[in-house]
Parts: structure tokens; C-alpha cells; sequence
């Protein structure tokens, strides 16, 4: 569990304890037997029989999810050429460990004062996907805040105007703002540049998008993948634990929601990731228990999570930090055993990603000998975790990919969002640039990349 400050810990019904051993536990993970959620526990604990991380114990969780990875994908080592285009930051759900948003009222026309935000037309948004496309991105991920103005459609709009208390379910004329941010379909048609694949709304935003309707899920994406949508990024997830988002982001999706929007977009033939936020008020059991939903999900989905990204809190610009909730995040050993677990306790999700944004070069690399295969992104800008107080760099290049990945004996792999493209790319095939967006021709995504070094 992250380190909290002493008098500030949530009291949770929910705790690492368990009737099973660490041996027991190990034992079925080598040999490839389901685990269940006390096995999950011991190994995540090293050991629910003793106080803290037993270094040696580590190790031996650690070399059973490496090898289990090499059984289920091999040495290659995958990435996607993206672009992260986030819409706005205008939001106001107020989750806790959160430093992205910003309150919406500061956006509008008038407000007295700047705001350290930004809001994209779809015209903002279409320009800047067009010159990454260009650039040769296959993919443009977009997560954004919850703009009051932002609405599904014309139809939406139609509805949030004519409710009788639009504040009640956070809706704002888009006149009341100095950028107008249009619709979520508006957004994803402009992003959607040549068949790049659009990799965007997760529940937490879908659920923005119904607002004030009876709309089930799947209407809402049936709608959203006929104007570009191609896959729906499972983050929004957290913990999925009721007694912690209670905690952390109360005014957020729920668990029940969350799992039903997942299922209401695999429905409708989009694919999905998942991801956890761990590192913060949580402990070992709320980590293990959402790893369970997320493997019960699959299972209901036929397979369309097609990776699983574990994402350490980073900590240090977020209310949960500056209120001294927490005083820090997920220690390095904590984070190699939840990269280690997602492989061990998912079986049935086969690509675990390791986050450079998250752990830097460095421990992103270690991580790729814990269980994960794949090294998530080029990402041409990235807010969201820079804004909550990470130093680890907005882009990598396919020649820092080809570095970084052949430096640790593994073979890099340029990827689809969806894995169903793989180019194996030749260390001695310089220069590197990708190859399988819709206007890739191997040009480097930069014209000077490596004046924009990798961070260590």
C-alpha cells in the first residue's frame, strides 16, 4: 500500500488478509492454474504472513510473471505511433487525485481572471490530428474533461436545453463559454483524418453523454462509433471498489457503470483496454479485487480488452497530496509486483503495457522484465499526468523505441491500436520512423527527434 499520512488513512472493509499461503499461492502461478483473489493477494503482498515486501519473494513473483509472458507473447516488445489530443480540461467532478481539470466556470466569457486551461474546437482538434496523420501517427487517443457544454449530439443538445434544471446535470449553453467545444460526435468526426484509428470516450465520458436522457450505453456508443469512434480506452476505472471511489472520486462513475459501459461498447463491436490507478489510498485487496472484475469483464466481452495498463498515482500536484491524504505514491517494488500480478491474475487478457509516463525509461524498461510486452506510445503531447506533477517527457520516437527495446534483448515492434498489425522493425534499418498509419512511409515523426532526448 503507498505511504499515507499518519490520521488520514480511510478505514475499509476490505483488507489484505487471507487464508492462503505464499507458496500455494506461487506454486499455481508457475504452473499456469487460475488464481484466485486470496492467491492474488499473497503474491501482490509477498506474503500476507509477514510485514512489507520480502525482497527475495519479489523475485520469485516477478520471475514467474516473466515467464509467463514469454509463453503467452514471446520476446517482442510492441508500441503504436499516437498522438494523445486531449479536448479540454474544463471539468467539474472534483476527483481527488486529479490535477488535469479545471473548473469549467473559469472558461466561460467574462470570468474574472485567466484560466490555466484549454478548450479545442473540432476544427482545433481536426487541424492538429491532420499534421500528426501526416507526420504518420496510426492512432490519436483522446481523454478529456467533463465540459459542461459538451454533449453528445444535436439531439443531446436538443434535450439539455429544454431540461427544466440544466445544472442539475452539469449542462452550460456553449454560448456562456469563450471556446465552444461542439459535440463528442462533432469531435470524433474531426478527428477522424484519413481512417486513422480513433481511440477515445471512456465510461466516464459516455456517461457524460447521456446525461439527463434515458439513452442506454449502447445507443450512445452505436452512435459515437458511426461518427469515428474505433475502440474506447478503459481508464476512468481507478479502483473499481466502491469504499475507495467513495474516497477518491465520489462525484465519478461507479463501479456497476463503468463495467456496464465497458460491456455496452463491446456490444456495439467497439474494442477496449483497461486500466488501474493504483498507488493511493487503496491496499493490496482493492487492487486484486479490481483485477478480478476486469477478468469477469473480459470474459462477458469475448475477449475484446485487448491490453490491460496499470498506471501509478503520480502524486504530487493532486487535492489527495496537497490535503495530506497521502504522502506519496507506489514504491518501485509496488509497482513491479502490479505489472507482475496483471499478468499473472489476467489470464485471459493477453498484452499488459508498461507506461514511460509513469515509471520514466528506466523503470518502464524494468517493468518489460515483470510481465508486461508492451511499451505503450510515441504520444506527439500528453497532459494529463505532466499536469499532475510528472517528469518523465511527452514523446518518444521510433528510433528511441528501437533503442530503449534492444537494449534489454527484446525485439521492438511497431503496433495497431487493435495488435492486429505487427511490424517486427530491424535494428540495422535506419532512419526509424512508422510504417502503418494511413500516410506512414518510415519518415521519422520529427524532423530533428532527437532533439527531443528520451528522460531517463
Amino acid at each position: 500500500m503507498a505511504e499515507q499520512t499518519t490520521g488520514s488513512e480511510p478505514t475499509f472493509e476490505h483488507v489484505p488478509e487471507t487464508n492462503q499461503s505464499f507458496e500455494n499461492a506461487l506454486e499455481k502461478a508457475w504452473n499456469g492454474d487460475r488464481l484466485s483473489v486470496d492467491d492474488g493477494i499473497e503474491l501482490l503482498t509477498t506474503g500476507t504472513d509477514q510485514a512489507g515486501i520480502d525482497p527475495h519473494r519479489k523475485e520469485r513473483v516477478l520471475a514467474a510473471a516473466d515467464h509467463r509472458r514469454r509463453e503467452v507473447v514471446g520476446e517482442e516488445v510492441t508500441f503504436v505511433a499516437n498522438l494523445n489530443n486531449n479536448v479540454t480540461t474544463a471539468c467539474d467532478t472534483g476527483c481527488l487525485f486529479c490535477n488535469f481539470k479545471d473548473s469549467a466556470e473559469t472558461f466561460e466569457t467574462g470570468h474574472d481572471g485567466p484560466t490555466a486551461g484549454f478548450t479545442k474546437t473540432p476544427a482545433d482538434s481536426r487541424a492538429i490530428v491532420a499534421d500528426a496523420v501526416d507526420r504518420g501517427i496510426s492512432e490519436v487517443c483522446s481523454v478529456s474533461g467533463l465540459h459542461p457544454a459538451l454533449v453528445l449530439d444535436d439531439d443531446h443538445r436538443e434535450i439539455l436545453e429544454a431540461h427544466p434544471d440544466p445544472g442539475a446535470v452539469d449542462y452550460r449553453s456553449p454560448e456562456r463559454y469563450d471556446v465552444d467545444p461542439g459535440s463528442y460526435v462533432d469531435q470524433l468526426a474531426a478527428m477522424s483524418v484519413d481512417g486513422v484509428h480513433v481511440h477515445s470516450m471512456t465510461p466516464e465520458e459516455a456517461d457524460h453523454a447521456r446525461r439527463g436522457t434515458d439513452w442506454s450505453y449502447e445507443e450512445v456508443y452505436r452512435r459515437l462509433a458511426e461518427a469515428g469512434l474505433d475502440t474506447v480506452p478503459g481508464t476512468a476505472a481507478e479502483i473499481l471498489v466502491e469504499e475507495v471511489r467513495t474516497a477518491i472520486c465520489p462525484g465519478k462513475i461507479d463501479t456497476a457503470g463503468w463495467l456496464e459501459a465497458m460491456e455496452a461498447a463491446a456490444n456495439v463491436g467497439l474494442g477496449l483496454t483497461a486500466t488501474i490507478m493504483y498507488g493511493h489510498v487503496e491496499n493490496e485487496a482493492h487492487r486484486i479485487l479490481h483485477l478480478d472484475r476486469v477478468r469477469t469483464l473480459q470474459e462477458r466481452v469475448d475477449g475484446a480488452i485487448t491490453e490491460f495498463v496499470p498506471l501509478s498515482f503520480v502524486h504530487e500536484n493532486t487535492p489527495l497530496y496537497r490535503n495530506g491524504v497521502v504522502s506519496g505514491g507506489a514504491s518501485p517494488a509496488e509497482d513491479e509486483l502490479m505489472i507482475a500480478l496483471s499478468r499473472l491474475y489476467l489470464d485471459n487478457v493477453e498484452h499488459v503495457q508498461s507506461s514511460w509516463v509513469k515509471y520514466g525509461d528506466e523503470g518502464g524498461l524494468k517493468m518489460l522484465n515483470c510481465g508486461a510486452d508492451d511499451f505503450m506510445g510515441t504520444i506527439l503531447s500528453e497532459e494529463i499526468t505532466k499536469r499532475a506533477g510528472g517528469d518523465h517527457g511527452e514523446f518518444r520516437s521510433v528510433a528511441d523505441y528501437v533503442e530503449m527495446i534492444t537494449s534489454i534483448g527484446r525485439t521492438p515492434v511497431e503496433r495497431s491500436t487493435d495488435y492486429a498489425r505487427r511490424r517486427p522493425i530491424d535494428p540495422e534499418d535506419s532512419p526509424f520512423g512508422p510504417r502503418l498509419g494511413p500516410r506512414a512511409d518510415g519518415t521519422p515523426l520529427l524532423p530533428d527527434e532527437r532533439a527531443v532526448p528520451a528522460d531517463d
